[in-house]
């Protein structure tokens, strides 16, 4: 690399660093261990507002939605838990709201934020016979330096830069029994209580400053007429979501902070947050870009981007997710026009469409699911379990256990499973055609060509898919030759290259999209046909709804202009996710295609932000 390059390559990470910059500062819900708990950028502190219930003896320190007992989508909810209601939640952390729901207490938390001021309101709505005190902890979080002591009932936090002083409205009591190492302030909740950080206020100046910053964050909201609702949800979703991680000095909106804190601090999938950062382009430029380049470089030595990565240093070294991170930084650019972001990913998004082709090529010009063994590095589970097998290449593929890859033969010697794989096709193709327009952009021909007759080999190869018979595009099985009848919304993706035979496209929405004993029903679209015979399952990928399948299978369909399957697929999607939102303030992994439930299950994690592309593709076909 000549000086030149190098610094256009500085450049580069200037802007993404000042980017960075612009994010970690001020108060936010940073700690994903707990969203009562407001913390102070880039100093750390924190107020961590805690329950003592005097009826169990129990010490409520961190409340999350939906507390498992145990990980993944293997959880079981433990009744015991705290419930959680997340309301409205501003990017900036401007404006928060939540109810709680613990042994018999029910609160309602407001803060709001002016510059380096926070204040706190906790609005006791039920409470046990005897009632609880709330605490409130303090202290530095992620080995920040400061100091923290107690001085005339407040508490006094102290940085090499400033100085933070914590004070309550309302008269505090002396409760020993807390098992705090830090020093903590104990107010009976019996009555409302407000907490202020920065400025000594009274009872009305915090209410009135937690309702202008309320009326703020309504005005955005309002701003989409009669889908607010859905315009709320969504960007709530990804607020409540978004953490500052401390290992690599970031901000990132992972799926949900149950799956963070089993997984040591975040986990970062790969199309998950890929779809997270097109879900926030809609009105956050910084978060978009934020996770869009940091998904990007998880990337692996061996060249992909991985699976998952997480905290603990864990990364599926063995296998990568659906190439959507070219589609998704093009529609970025193509929104707010910043070239520095694709020259910066342009090589590592170039790199992973190499290492498909490479590693993934089963016959010319198509792909199957694979996953390579490898050594494990740091003993995760995972680093072993389903590795250079059948289920690894399947939870490639994100659908980790669609029946459509029941019975297929997995070759060993190759590491592929031994299926033309249409929708992994299908979504390298488009790959392909996003990054042929970035090189374009920015000037690399040689690589634009490159892309594109990759492009034209593989929708050769697709086309070899088509079945005139059953009008569609099927999975192939490569040691018997012939096509398999297990299909899921993923064998729609075709749509998503924009370069199938319009009469093909349209015989598959006929005949499938809209066939009652498969995908069509009221509520849609199930992860496999409703005459599948795994769709009574109900379980995960076996029958469920995804919304990221509706996401995928709905922008296809925007490629083609199909107005009328566009707007009954807007209209499911809203009415699926309305119906646990309105009810429960829930965004849903999964959801069930029977009944439209999410609670169901306990493996469909009830804050997990990629639900809410149901909502994204309302707001779309709305025109926003």
């Amino acid at each position: 690399m000549d000086s030149i390059e190098r610094y256009e390559e500085k450049k580069k990470m200037k802007e993404y660093m000042d980017l960075k910059r612009s994010l970690i500062k001020g108060w936010n819900t940073w700690n994903t261990r707990s969203v009562l708990s407001h913390v102070l950028l880039p100093e750390g502190f924190a107020v961590n507002l805690c329950l003592l219930d005097y009826g169990t003896g129990d010490y409520l320190r961190e409340a999350l939605v939906g507390r498992p007992d145990g990980v993944g989508s293997g959880q079981r909810q433990d009744n015991r838990a705290e419930k959680v209601f997340l309301g409205g939640h501003s990017y900036d952390g401007s404006y928060t709201e939540l109810k709680l729901v613990w042994r018999g207490t029910e609160i309602t938390v407001q803060s709001a934020t002016i510059g380096t001021e926070l204040v706190i309101r906790i609005v006791p709505e039920k409470l046990p016979l005897y009632p609880p005190s709330l605490i409130v902890e303090t202290g530095f979080l992620w080995g920040r330096m400061g100091n923290v002591w107690i001085e005339e009932e407040a508490i006094i936090a102290s940085t090499p830069e400033s100085k933070i002083s914590v004070y309550t409205v309302q008269e505090q009591i002396n409760e020993p029994r807390v098992a705090s190492l830090t020093p903590y302030l104990a107010l009976r909740l019996d009555k409302p209580i407000e907490i202020c950080v920065g400025a000594k206020r009274n009872s009305e100046e915090v209410i009135k400053m937690i309702e202008e910053n309320k009326q703020m964050y309504n005005k955005e909201k309002d701003k989409y007429g009669n889908r607010a609702e859905l315009y709320a949800a969504m960007q709530c979703s990804l607020a409540w979501d978004t953490i500052y991680d401390p290992i690599k000095d970031r901000v990132i909106t992972p799926i949900s902070r149950i799956w963070n804190c089993e997984w040591g601090g975040y986990v970062l999938y790969c199309w998950d947050t890929y779809l997270a950062a097109y879900m926030a382009s809609l009105d956050n430029k910084e978060l978009a870009y934020c996770n869009a380049i940091e998904i990007t470089l998880e990337k692996t030595k061996g060249g992909f981007v991985p699976n998952c990565s997480s905290a603990s240093g864990f990364k599926t070294l063995d296998r990568s997710q659906p190439p959507l991170g070219s589609m998704v930084i093009l529609e970025l650019y193509t929104k707010f026009k910043d070239i520095w972001l694709i020259e910066m990913l342009f090589d590592d998004l170039l790199e992973w469409n190499r290492w498909y082709c490479k590693a993934r090529e089963i016959e010319d010009g198509l792909l199957a699911l694979g996953s390579n063994p490898y050594d494990p590095i740091i003993g995760n589970y995972w680093e072993s379990a389903g590795v250079g097998d059948i289920y690894g290449a399947a939870m490639e593929s994100g659908l980790d256990n669609s029946p459509m890859y029941d019975e297929v033969m997995f070759d060993k010697d190759k590491s592929l499973m031994m299926l033309g794989d249409v929708g992994l096709t299908s979504l390298y193709i488009m790959d392909c055609m996003s990054l042929e327009k970035i090189a374009l952009i920015i000037g690399r021909h040689a690589e634009a060509t490159e892309v594109s007759k990759r492009a034209q080999r593989f929708s050769k190869g697709l086309s070899r898919l088509w079945c005139e018979e059953k009008g569609i595009y099927l999975n192939k099985r490569i040691d018997n030759g012939i096509f398999s009848d297990r299909i899921s919304p993923t064998n729609f993706y075709p749509l998503l290259t924009g370069s199938i035979p319009k009469d093909n496209a349209e015989k598959m929405i006929e005949k499938h999209f809209y066939n009652p004993d498969e995908f069509w029903g009221k509520w849609m679209i199930p992860s496999c046909p409703r005459n599948d015979p795994s769709y009574m399952d109900q379980d995960y990928w076996r029958g469920r709804i995804w919304a990221p399948l509706n996401f995928l299978v709905y922008m296809g369909l925007k490629k083609y202009d199909m107005a009328t399957a566009m707007k009954d697929l807007a209209e499911k999607s809203e009415e699926l996710f309305l119906k646990e939102w309105l009810e429960n303030r829930h965004i849903h992994e999964n959801y069930n295609a029977d009944t439209g439930e999410g609670c169901d299950k306990p493996n469909s994690d009830k804050f997990y932000h990629w639900g809410a592309l149901l909502s994204l593709i309302a707001l779309i076909e709305a025109g926003y």
